[in-house]
Parts: structure tokens; C-alpha cells; sequence
């Protein structure tokens, strides 16, 4: 799901990554929202918020929201950073962001009650939050070669509508390749759409432990790979052991 790049990637792969990171990105876009208040998976609405807090002086928020997008930005930058120096090994490069984001999605759910809405739990709640997103969306984004794109809808839609147009006037030859596309984009949809009202439902009646959720589909991603690779070469081990002995 992770491990693969470049030609050895198919559709299969990003479907499966599209659902599950899909399902994650909404889960936290949900719980982010009802728990903090703030949008926690993309910087694009923050930047009417800037511009407000610009307008009307309040320069405590401008900054606070600055700040924001600059962690999601950093996200975003060590998630570029770690499949750079670690590309080689790619089992590491990809584990590395993973494991931050669980990290921060445990503590959001281990200590979100405490956020009290003072600028510094804005800062360190929200704050981690998009910073674990942008370390999502790049790494996503990075796997599968710019074409997932899990922590928000707008562009999905964008895409979406423009496939839609291409399959009403395009040859049969193309027609394969546009339903592959459109069903990629349906899948992140609806994946995100779906985590978002489970994360909404259970944050209602757990609270911030519903953060384990993401957490748990994280930890699944993320030993899925690993799990399978091992599950192969000891099926190719026992094969050939097997062979031997009857040859």
C-alpha cells in the first residue's frame, strides 16, 4: 500500500491507501472541529481568518493562525524529509511520519479535555493536529505520486467534476482510464465523508477518546505492509523448504 512507487504502484494500492487515509483524514477533520473548534485538515479556511484578524487588528489571532499553517506546513516538510533521507529504505521513510501523527492522535485523546480555548491550547492542540495532517497529506501524496490527496475535498471535487466532463466527450479508448480515476475520487469521498460523521458521532458520546479510532486504522496502515512482506517470504521459505524435501 505504502511501499510501492512509480511503476511498481497500480490503482488497487491507491484505492486501499485512499480509503483508509481517506477514512482517517475524516475522522480527525470531525473530532479536530467538535473537540478545538478548528478546521484541522487543511489550512484553506484559515486564510479568510488571517485575513479577518488582519482587517480588524487583533493581531493575538493573526499570529496564532500564522502559526498554524506554518505547522502544517512543517508537517508537510518532514514528511518530504524523512522519504528523502530515508528513500532507500523505504519501509523506514514512510513508518517515521506515520508514527508522529499516531503519536499526536494519542495525546489529542489522552489529554484533549484539558484544552480549555486559551491561546496556548489553540496552539498546542490545534496546532498538532494540522501538523499531524500535513505530514498525512504529503506523505500521501509523495506515495502515490500526487494522485491521493486525503486531508481535504476541494480539490477532489475539482478533479472529480473535470473526469466527469472528460467522460461525457472522450473515445473508448480513454474510457478506462477515466472510470479508474472517477472511482478513486468517489472512494476518497466517500471515505472521508464517512469517517467524518463516525468521528462526529463517537465524539459525542466518548469524547476525545473517539481519537483512538484514527488511531487504530494508523496502526493498521502502518503494519500492513510489514505484516504482508513477512507473510510472503516465510510462504516462499516453507515452499521451497517443502520442494526440497520431496525432491
Amino acid at each position: 500500500m505504502l511501499r510501492h512507487s512509480g511503476t511498481h504502484r497500480t490503482p488497487k494500492h491507491n484505492l486501499k491507501l485512499a480509503t483508509l487515509l481517506g477514512l482517517t483524514a475524516g475522522f480527525v477533520n470531525a473530532e479536530g472541529f467538535l473537540g478545538f473548534s478548528v478546521l484541522t485538515t487543511n489550512i484553506t479556511g484559515h486564510a479568510a481568518l488571517l485575513a479577518e484578524g488582519i482587517a480588524q487588528q487583533n493581531w493575538q489571532n493573526a499570529q496564532v493562525i500564522v502559526l498554524w499553517m506554518l505547522l502544517f506546513l512543517a508537517g508537510a516538510f518532514t514528511s518530504g524529509l524523512s522519504l528523502s533521507l530515508f528513500g532507500v529504505h523505504q519501509r523506514y521513510s514512510y513508518s517515521i511520519p506515520i508514527v508522529i501523527e499516531i503519536t499526536i492522535l494519542v495525546f489529542s485523546a489522552l489529554y484533549g479535555y484539558k484544552y480549555d480555548g486559551t491561546i496556548l491550547s489553540k496552539i498546542v492542540f490545534a496546532g498538532s493536529l494540522l501538523f499531524s495532517m500535513g505530514l498525512q497529506n504529503a506523505l500521501v501524496s509523495l506515495v502515490s505520486g500526487s494522485v491521493v490527496r486525503t486531508t481535504h475535498l476541494t480539490g477532489t471535487f475539482t478533479d472529480l467534476g473535470i473526469e466527469l466532463a472528460q467522460l461525457v466527450n472522450t473515445n473508448n479508448n480513454d474510457r478506462t482510464v477515466i472510470h479508474s480515476k472517477i472511482k478513486l475520487k468517489l472512494f476518497i469521498i466517500c471515505s472521508f465523508m464517512s469517517g467524518a460523521i463516525a468521528g462526529a458521532y463517537l465524539f459525542q458520546r466518548v469524547g476525545f477518546k473517539s481519537f483512538f479510532v484514527p488511531v487504530l486504522i494508523l496502526t493498521f496502515v502502518l503494519l500492513y505492509d510489514i505484516l504482508r512482506v513477512n507473510v510472503k517470504r516465510y510462504y516462499h521459505t516453507t515452499t521451497k523448504a517443502f520442494k526440497k524435501d520431496i525432491s
